[in-house]
């Protein structure tokens, strides 16, 4: 009986398999996300459809074509770039590191009204300190690869 209740207690991960773990988690999450969006907004204007209050509308008109287009490319080069660094230093997650530092630099600077020196300064530490902690967390903390 002892031997069941300590196995309770033991994770065993595949080494294979455990890049896959947090990318379960995060699908999963996401999934359960989109259901309370789709709940909380999708189903009541599904509603006002049906009885001809509102008129579904796919323009792309109003769209801030700068901000999606520039957050589009920033992304693939972002992932194409995370891989390349990385090949540099296997094994280190110095390429997530080295790359996620620009990558939200760029993309806080591409979403920001108003820019002063005070929103600056914030965007560039918040650029230097996220990844870097989210680095150390993930890569020698918890031992999880990174690219």
């Amino acid at each position: 009986m002892e031997t069941e209740s300590s196995s309770l207690f033991k994770v065993a991960i595949d080494f294979n398999q455990s890049q896959l773990f947090f990318p379960r988690i995060v699908l999963w999450v996401m999934v359960v996300l989109l259901a309370l969006i789709f709940l909380v907004y999708g189903i009541p204007y599904l509603r006002a459809v049906a009885k001809g209050e509102k008129k579904p509308s796919f323009s792309m008109r109003h769209m801030d074509k700068l901000r999606f287009f520039g957050t589009l490319v920033l992304t693939i080069v972002y992932f194409l770039l995370m891989d390349y660094v990385g090949e540099f230093f296997p094994n280190m997650g110095l390429g997530f590191l080295f790359m996620s530092i620009p990558f939200m630099f760029l993309l806080s600077m591409l979403y920001v009204h108003d820019l002063d020196r005070k929103k600056f300064l914030a965007i560039t530490l918040n650029a230097l300190i996220s990844p870097t902690l989210a680095w150390y967390i993930l890569a020698n903390l918890f031992n999880i690869t990174l690219p």
